[in-house]
């Protein structure tokens, strides 16, 4: 009598619990999986900008009219601007004297000026 109660208790346990009622197949279960080789079979390693190439990031300066356009300092990488929001940078500092950058700044009465504070803060 104890034993067939204990089962039934069991059995009603593991017939509640998700996962153990129903068996998904291998198929339902890689189609909902983000994780699976196709996910990642078109990325590659590239040079994205401050991201790799330098290690700290020490100012950004956001276009006001146009957000997905920034510049980024870095303290040993130079100037990098991006137009699309962060995918891709371009260096814009790269030919001049000085290495490390302390600050960056678009003028607020024209976004085709920046501003580069030369050295580290």
């Amino acid at each position: 009598m104890k034993k067939s109660i204990l089962f039934i208790l069991i059995y009603s346990i593991l017939v509640s619990v998700p996962g153990y009622s129903q068996k998904k197949t291998e198929a339902a279960a890689d189609k909902n999986n983000p994780w699976k080789t196709e996910t990642f079979n078109g990325l590659s390693f590239r040079s994205i900008g401050p991201a790799i190439t330098s290690g700290r990031v020490i100012d950004f300066a956001v276009n006001p009219a146009n957000h997905k356009e920034y510049f980024v300092a870095a303290a040993s990488g130079g100037v990098w601007k991006t137009s699309n929001g962060g995918i891709s940078y371009d260096p814009v500092f790269e030919k001049e004297g000085s290495y490390s950058i302390g600050c960056v700044r678009i003028d607020p009465n024209n976004s085709s000026v920046v501003w580069v504070g030369s050295g580290e803060n």
